[in-house]
């Protein structure tokens, strides 16, 4: 839907003050809390995947385990997805900082229910419940980013947010992998990992507040939510999610099309592969541009990196194709975070990033089941991604023709993010 995502040139601006230090032992610990909270998710997204196979042969005897054991590390992203969005409303309702906390602990809770449950149903229903609470903590981890911090400051530390998303992958990979050397259960245990950071969150995590200068120099401020611009934002997250996750999700794959099947070469290629969606995002926060003008090279971008996969007949190329693609996804993802941030008041924030969110883990979920369906139709892992490549170009270029299209198209209306 790139016609409804009108520019936001307010975003990069630093005319709001942010209503919390940004100096200081007390920011680091606050930027440190954030950015860890928002890691959790990815922990729950990758930390057991080394360890499947050992899953799957705890489990031979229970009929379907071919299909459950799966699920176990997936069940977590689509209970995201799904909840997300109703996170968000209690987020507003409810405070930012107490479902933080709460969800936190329950992520320890239901996070290392495996250790102890004998029953695969069971725990594929502990990993639901997992997915509840990483729906709470990115939605509120995310928004409170978004109360903290204002223009250049907000797209520095949302930009910093995917970073430390993209690294964290490659770490706890590695770290379920040890882990699991000693027994599938192990892993399990890094979950109570959040039992250290919410007591923390309690004592350094500011209750956030409206910011005084909306109420009293902007009496009209208030609007209904803004469902046609953010709808836009999710559609392009949704794809944006499903472009984000092929490499990580596929690379293995598609090196073992071309006969590379040795691990630390795979692992080599991934953590490359991580680092270059780190760059992306190092280099989105630099540019200190508005998130608007950045969807159309970053999708090009990446778009460009799964035509070279295609085209690759040996791992070197693969790889290049791979890190080219990573550089595009790096600064994708911030831009849509921080385009979707421009568009939210205070009140909305919550219920908007809700949403937000429920669009990326939803196109993460479905991304292997779309290039599987591709696959199927064109024959090859690699033409899947191919094709999917040509579609991330078109819309390279359809959203430089609407920006071109509106370019000399300003809306009276500030936005939020001018009234924060």
């Amino acid at each position: 839907m790139p016609g409804s995502v009108p520019p936001s040139p307010a975003t990069a601006d630093d005319a709001a003050p942010s209503p919390v230090a940004v100096t200081g032992p007390a920011h680091l610990l606050r930027v440190f809390l954030l950015m860890a909270g928002s890691c959790l998710p990815i922990l729950g997204a990758v930390l057991i995947a080394p360890v499947l196979p050992k899953m799957q042969d705890h489990f031979a005897s229970v009929s379907g385990a071919e299909a459950l054991v799966p699920l176990a590390l997936t069940v977590p992203a689509l209970s995201l997805a799904l909840l997300a969005p109703f996170a968000g409303v209690i987020v507003d309702r409810l405070g930012r900082k107490r479902l933080l906390i709460g969800a936190t602990l329950l992520y320890a809770v239901f996070g290392t229910a495996p250790l102890y449950l004998e029953s695969l149903g069971a725990i594929i229903a502990s990993r639901a419940l997992v997915g509840v609470a990483e729906a709470a903590i990115m939605t509120c981890c995310t928004t409170l980013i978004g109360d903290y911090y204002s223009g250049q400051r907000r797209v520095k530390y949302l930009a910093l947010q995917t970073m430390c998303a993209s690294a964290s992958a490659t770490v706890f990979f590695v770290l379920g992998g040890a882990a699991g050397s000693a027994g599938w259960r192990v892993p399990f245990w890094v979950y109570a990992v959040s039992l250290l950071l919410a007591p923390l969150m309690v004592s350094a995590l500011p209750a956030p507040a409206r910011r005084e200068v909306t109420e009293a120099a902007a009496p009209t401020a208030r609007h209904s939510f803004p469902w046609r611009q953010l709808a836009g934002i999710c559609a392009l997250t949704f794809f944006g999610a499903m472009v984000f996750y092929t490499v990580p999700v596929e690379m293995a794959y598609l090196l073992d099309d071309l006969g590379v099947e040795n691990p630390g070469v795979i692992g080599l290629a991934t953590a490359i592969a991580s680092a270059a969606t780190v760059g992306g995002a190092v280099a989105f926060a630099r540019l200190k541009r508005s998130p608007d003008p950045m969807l159309p090279p970053a999708f090009a971008l990446a778009g460009l990196g799964f035509g070279v996969m295609f085209l690759a007949d040996g791992a070197p190329l693969l790889i290049v194709g791979a890190v080219v693609n990573c550089v595009g996804t790096g600064m994708l993802l911030p831009a849509l975070l921080t385009g979707a941030m421009s568009r939210l008041a205070f009140e909305d924030r919550g219920r908007g990033t809700g949403l937000w969110m429920a669009a990326f883990f939803g196109g993460e979920f479905v991304c292997p089941l779309v290039l599987l369906a591709l696959e199927s139709a064109v024959g090859s892992l690699a033409g899947a991604v191919g094709l999917l490549g040509l579609a991330s170009a078109a819309l390279a270029g359809a959203l430089a023709a609407a920006r071109r299209r509106t370019a000399a198209t300003v809306d009276p209306r500030p936005l939020p993010e001018q009234l924060a």
